[in-house]
């Protein structure tokens, strides 16, 4: 990834990589403002105050090819970059989180996690208007309901979620394009594309942490 030329280093990128057997050439062109989390980007992550550095540039068009085998095949679509960093680690009672950025009709968009304790779990998020103000949500002013579950291995996971946010008026569920999306990784974790339905409509991207 790299940033193209130009006053905001990340209005502008180009994201290339390349396999056995496949590619990918894309160009990212930012459509709003940085989005700055919490306080200013100070984003809160416990009731006893552990908290990152969070920012996101949620409004990327993209265009670009991707190389197959049989071909080449030109691609249109959205992306969503974060960038957060902390030297504080989650708190004790905390076993890790479950992370949605939500790109809904209209324009709107919607990032909300829940990061999971012994209770409810503390549950901020960030309301991203069309038009690119932003708004923060503080915790327990979002309901995430956990709907449906997904087998992988031993592991058992809730790939399917109700989004609740009364404020807003706002029900919405979201599905798994791919519920067996695992990654193996060092770090285990869950994360994949999600197909969104209720009093709106959309797609977005869920991120799990912490079901080992």
């Amino acid at each position: 990834m790299a940033g193209r030329p130009g006053a905001d280093a990340l209005g502008r990128l180009g994201l290339t990589a390349a396999g056995e057997g496949w590619s990918y050439d894309l160009e990212l062109a930012a459509d709003g403002p940085l989005v700055f989390h919490g306080d200013g980007g100070y984003s809160v992550k416990h009731e006893r105050g552990q908290a990152s550095y969070y920012y996101s540039q949620p409004g990327y068009r993209v265009a670009g090819r991707l190389g197959w085998p049989e071909g080449a095949e030109e691609v249109t679509g959205q992306a969503w970059l974060d960038r957060e960093w902390s030297s504080q680690p989650l708190d004790e009672d905390q076993t890790g989180w479950d992370w949605f950025s939500l790109h809904l009709d209209g324009g709107d968009k919607l990032m909300v996690y829940r990061l999971r304790d012994s209770g409810s779990g503390y549950v901020p998020g960030t309301w991203i208007g069309a038009d690119g103000r932003s708004e923060s949500i503080p915790d327990g002013r979002i309901a995430l309901e956990p709907l449906g579950w997904t087998r992988i291995g031993a592991r058992r996971l809730p790939t399917s979620w109700r989004i609740r946010i009364p404020s807003r008026g706002l029900e919405i569920v979201t599905e798994p394009v791919n519920p067996q999306a695992w990654m193996g990784t060092g770090i285990a974790y869950w994360e994949g594309p999600v197909r969104v339905s209720g009093s709106r409509s959309g797609i977005g991207y869920l991120e799990m942490t912490g079901y080992d």
